[in-house]
């Protein structure tokens, strides 16, 4: 009510987080991004019924790297904005890193970004993955779509059939994990395959079937997002 804050912007330990997400839903903030890794499962699964009371709050993470918008040089998050540039190229990760990595290897190549959101890689988060392809989407100042996946869980298989039934906006992806073994967490609460879910192949897979282009290595992420964007005029 004093400051007109419609944005928070959590880093607080995660046995305080879920309070701190609903705290500020509670309030009306529009936009809740938690940078926080390892909220307990059963936190945010309170979390999500207490935010489907409150459609119009959206949640970002937890365990993301936030939201950036080189253009309007906004960030809310942990990216360091070094590596962005304004440009025609939505970015949707479950991986900070990747993220990164992927964005530095745009900018060297001349390609900025006009939208990037980290979806986070815990196993239960807010925005998903298809929710955050419609945001790019709907943006008239994105031209292509990078989507940045890694094991564990289907967003990335959800992804696809959403790409192939109802987008037309270019997408290449890259997924992580290729060589992962099973049963072994990888980095995220969210990467790991469990009884044959989950697999790096599978995601790979599914993605190619829907038209995407998937990069085997990010260094050629640009030329093949710059080729998708010139096919699709």
């Amino acid at each position: 009510e004093k400051t007109g804050a419609n944005a928070s912007l959590l880093f607080v330990p995660p046995p305080a987080a879920a309070d701190g997400i609903m705290e500020a839903a509670d309030a009306g903030v529009a936009l809740v991004i938690a940078i926080t890794e390892g909220i307990p499962v059963n936190d945010m699964i309170r979390v999500k019924a207490f935010l489907k009371e409150r459609p119009g709050v959206r949640l970002v993470g937890p365990n993301c790297p936030g939201v950036i918008r080189p253009s309007a040089k906004v960030k809310l998050g942990i990216m360091p904005n070094s590596i962005f540039m304004s440009g025609p190229i939505g970015v949707v990760s479950r991986s900070g890193t990747l993220t990164y990595e992927v964005v530095q290897s745009l900018t060297d190549a001349g390609i900025g970004q006009a939208l990037c959101i980290g979806i986070g890689g815990d196993a239960v988060t807010g925005t998903n993955m298809v929710e955050a392809l419609m945001l790019c989407e709907d943006r008239a100042d994105v031209k292509g779509i990078v989507l940045i996946g890694e094991i564990g869980g289907a967003a990335e298989e959800m992804a696809a059939e959403y790409i192939q039934d109802k987008m037309t906006m270019p997408v290449v992806s890259f997924v992580a994990g290729m060589t992962a073994p099973a049963g072994k967490r990888m980095g995220h609460a969210g990467a790991i395959i469990s009884r044959g879910t989950g697999l790096a192949e599978n995601k790979v897979k599914r993605l190619s079937e829907a038209g995407v282009d998937v990069a085997t290595r990010i260094s050629v992420i640009p030329k093949l997002i710059s080729t998708a964007i010139k096919s699709s005029r």
